[in-house]
């Protein structure tokens, strides 16, 4: 079993790009079919975030918030 790559897919990455530019000059799509492409290419970029940040998260747990 071979062992699985870290990181976005590049072809899922091309997909999502695709399917925003074609939703959102669809004139036929409804607001929620619009809405859903958004949804997708904004979790997409937080995951991009999530992996370029090496500190993302790494603050969850202080307990010095403001004292």
């Amino acid at each position: 079993m071979a062992k699985k790559d870290k990181g976005i897919n590049p072809e899922l990455e091309v997909a999502i790009g695709q399917l925003l530019k074609e939703v959102m000059s669809d004139s036929t799509a409804t607001i929620t079919d619009k809405v859903k492409v958004i949804d997708r290419s904004l979790k997409l970029e937080a995951l991009r975030a999530k992996m370029s940040d090496d500190e993302w998260g790494s603050g969850f747990m202080n307990t010095d918030d403001d004292e």
